[in-house]
């Protein structure tokens, strides 16, 4: 057995050294930092340090609850993860298509290059790009509605447009990027196929739902899994750089990740900012599982597991 096992290893060496990196990396910053995990179940003292605290239970999760504000921010997490998972995966999906039935390759190029730009830059951008946007006295939108004789927009008071321009900016920086994985999927769709239809008579909007949309179902069946794992765990960066520590728009917009944040950083409740941490952890593993469940129930070879 340990021959197996060895021959095994030193057959696939280079395969090993090539994931060594990543294992790595996950090794040190997802699965030692899991120790910390107890802090949910202790209060912390600095002097003691996290071992040897004092176990309280379930009084930080219990605590977390009284205040009222579990519902509500794991509902907001769970509607924008939902909507991001809708509206991104629907215009990635379209953009492929459109991209892919480009006729001409240097303006396919230059979209694809337009379209991939807002993913590099950084959340730190995109906020203060909004904020030039939507400020009350010298945003770009009330300038020109000032202009014009209307009424300007106190947006910034306004938790009602921020479900709306949260979506808008999530796509506005994703769509372009996971557009590639849909456009590297359609590529690989056998063009005989599509010839062979068009001989037939079928034109491009059937071409589109009986060749391309089968084709690609398995990618976006993965890519909605992988997203689904994530759809209580929300994305920081757009929530803290376009919201900041702005209390009115809380109600609308405050998720998981930043409850847990000002706990931490504002309230310095290091144990229940520990316990929000293992709530949403644990609320994305069972996500995940009955996901995958339920793809392994209707498509089988679809499933992640």
């Amino acid at each position: 057995m340990k021959r197996g096992i060895i021959s095994r290893l030193a057959a696939n060496k280079t395969l090993l050294l090539m994931i060594a990196p990543a294992a790595a990396y996950f090794f040190l910053f997802s699965y030692i930092p899991m120790a910390g995990v107890i802090l949910a179940f202790k209060q912390f003292n600095y002097k003691l340090g996290i071992f040897d605290s004092p176990w309280v239970g379930f009084d930080n999760f219990r605590f977390f609850f009284m205040t009222g504000d579990a519902w509500r921010v794991t509902l907001n997490t769970f509607g924008y993860n939902a909507s991001f998972i809708i509206v991104n995966n629907v215009l990635e999906i379209v953009i492929a298509i459109l991209l892919a039935e480009l006729g001409s390759k240097w303006f396919r190029k230059l979209a694809q290059t337009t379209l991939l730009l807002p993913y590099f830059l950084s959340w730190v951008v995109v906020g203060a790009i909004a904020y030039n946007l939507f400020n009350y006295e010298h945003g770009l939108i009330n300038t020109m509605l000032a202009s014009v004789g209307l009424d300007r927009l106190d947006i910034y008071t306004t938790p009602e447009y921020w479900k709306y321009i949260l979506v808008a900016v999530s796509a506005w920086k994703a769509v372009g990027y996971g557009a590639v994985f849909y456009m590297a999927a359609i590529m690989n769709v056998d063009k005989e196929s599509y010839d062979a239809a068009e001989i037939d008579g079928a034109n491009l909007f059937q071409r589109i739902y009986h060749i391309t949309l089968p084709a690609i179902r398995p990618t976006v069946t993965i890519l909605v899994l992988l997203a689904i794992g994530g759809i209580f765990r929300g994305d920081f960066g757009l929530f803290y750089q376009l919201v900041g520590g702005n209390g009115l728009l809380y109600q609308a917009t405050d998720v998981i990740d930043t409850y847990a944040y000002r706990s931490l950083m504002i309230d310095n409740e290091i144990g229940m900012s520990a316990a929000i941490g293992f709530y949403q952890s644990v609320l994305c593993f069972v996500t995940i599982l009955a996901a995958n469940y339920l793809v392994r129930r209707t498509d089988k070879s679809n499933a992640l597991f």
